[in-house]
């Protein structure tokens, strides 16, 4: 299996596939009261069994072209994940996602790993725009879209029902000629 280096603190990025299932469990384990602050995620994989669904899920869409799911890991432990929860290539839409552990927050590993997918999605499947939903009360991801070079586009008020509470969801997103300006800037 191969692995996207995400710099020279050891961090990479590789594809998750249902075979590992248990590992992932375990990383949702390890997190899941962080990760489930704005991410329905550990209500979703709550054993075996829904782990390697979760994943299932994923390898279908990455046979069908309309998603992708990358683990995050730090000295070859999975923290974290990059996704791209949907990805229409004959639209030219894809909108990312993220979470961590708490053991590998502030280090800039989703930024990083964001870059890659988004890249890839760019630059290999002609994704024009990339959108990024975040509720308003998640300023870690916020912060992610901001470098990212996403530009908020608005806050759709009340319109997440999470654990009983009514969330605010802010849209932000990144064009490709945006995308590509920013990487010759940098």
């Amino acid at each position: 299996m191969y692995a996207i280096s995400l710099g020279d603190d050891g961090a990479e990025l590789r594809p998750l596939e249902p075979w590992q299932a248990e590992e992932f469990l375990a990383h949702i384990d390890r997190g899941r009261e962080f990760i489930g602050q704005y991410n329905a995620l550990p209500d979703v994989v709550t054993d075996l069994e829904s782990s390697r669904a979760f994943l299932q899920a994923y390898a279908e869409k990455t046979a069908a072209d309309t998603g992708r799911i990358h683990g995050i890991r730090t000295d070859g432990t999975l923290v974290g994940a990059v996704i791209l929860r949907t990805m229409d290539v004959e639209q030219g839409t894809a909108e990312a996602g993220c979470w961590l552990e708490p053991s590998a927050v502030g280090r800039g590993l989703v930024t990083r790993a964001a870059r890659v997918i988004i890249d890839w999605a760019v630059e290999e499947r002609g994704i024009h725009r990339v959108d990024w939903w975040v509720s308003s009360e998640n300023e870690p991801s916020i912060a992610v879209a901001r470098r990212l070079g996403m530009t908020k586009e608005g806050v759709l008020r009340g319109s997440y029902l999470y654990r009983g509470k009514r969330h605010d969801e802010e849209v932000w997103s990144v064009l490709a000629p945006e995308w590509r300006a920013g990487k010759q800037a940098s």
